[in-house]
């Protein structure tokens, strides 16, 4: 039996950003810009190409910058309209959100990302729906949800993005125990919410894009807590492996993951994406190899 189309996408846009202040003070951390580009548009990019079409946000107090961005801005596009700056039109066009094609729900209290999508419960409905993790940017030549939707049509289930990560990491993680490894994509026989190195059944950790059957949200209305005292995703879909006709899978995608939730991966992140950009990589790589030939004559 063929899987049903995903076209529904919940984005948890809740977090305070702490660890980005005083930035986050005033603008949510998702606003924060990758170049020239808020963290959100390059979730919302990814999730478009894959073929959503209606966009959940689950947001908290203080985030009304992020509605606003996805609004249109009449002065400003008749501002550019008037100065003849049609390429500029465009790119601010290409942010613009169609009316009843995005919804924003609350998450009155930080339980944990289980928390922030069951928020989301009654917009998903009895359908299969992704997840995409903002702070979770991915570089690659085939968006990273277009190539798990391309591979859930053929497994149905649940599916997890995965990549290996060293052992002394994964207790940060989400870590896949292993049952059947076909390659680019494992069958899980279970899912450890950040285990201690020693007790990791695998290196295979589990990143911010995912593809989850309607029961997931039946096993988060158990609200059941886990690792920190949150009511971790981990866990609801965990309790789907074994489960006729779903089962959760790894999918091992094709590109380079950068995480910037943390500051470091942020920078990192900045940097790649300057090079990749062909207005900017030439003048960047050269300040870039400049400050690089300073350090080593330092030394």
């Amino acid at each position: 039996m063929k899987s049903r189309k995903v076209t529904k996408a919940v984005f948890p846009v809740a977090g305070m950003g702490t660890r980005f202040l005083p930035a986050t003070k005033s603008i949510p951390k998702e606003i924060m810009t990758l170049v020239d580009r808020p963290l959100i548009q390059y979730a919302i990019d990814e999730a478009r190409a894959a073929g959503i079409k209606e966009f959940i946000f689950v947001t908290s107090r203080g985030k009304s910058a992020l509605e606003d961005y996805f609004d249109h801005a009449p002065e400003l596009e008749n501002t550019l309209k008037r100065a003849g700056k049609t390429e500029l039109l465009e790119t601010l066009k290409s942010t613009n959100m169609d009316s009843g094609a995005i919804a924003y729900v609350r998450q009155n209290r930080p339980m944990g990302l289980g928390h922030a999508v069951w928020c989301a419960r009654r917009l998903v409905g009895n359908e299969p729906f992704a997840v995409l993790l903002p702070d979770d940017v991915i570089a690659s030549e085939k968006p990273c949800l277009q190539q798990m939707v391309e591979a859930y049509e053929e497994t149905g289930g649940n599916m997890v993005a995965a990549m290996e990560v060293p052992p002394a990491k994964a207790s940060s993680y989400g870590v896949l125990d292993i049952d059947e490894d076909m390659g680019s994509m494992v069958r899980a026989k279970g899912m450890v919410e950040k285990p201690k190195a020693e007790e990791a059944p695998s290196n295979l950790a589990v990143i911010g894009r995912y593809i989850l059957s309607p029961k997931v949200m039946n096993n988060l209305n158990k609200m059941k807590q886990g690792a920190g005292g949150e009511i971790q995703l981990t866990d609801a879909i965990a309790e789907e492996i074994g489960s006729e006709g779903t089962g959760v899978y790894g999918f091992r995608f094709r590109g380079q993951r950068y995480d910037c939730g943390s500051k470091a991966g942020f920078l990192q992140a900045t940097v790649a994406f300057g090079l990749s950009r062909p207005d900017l990589s030439e003048e960047f790589g050269l300040y870039l190899d400049d400050v690089v030939a300073q350090q080593k004559a330092a030394q």
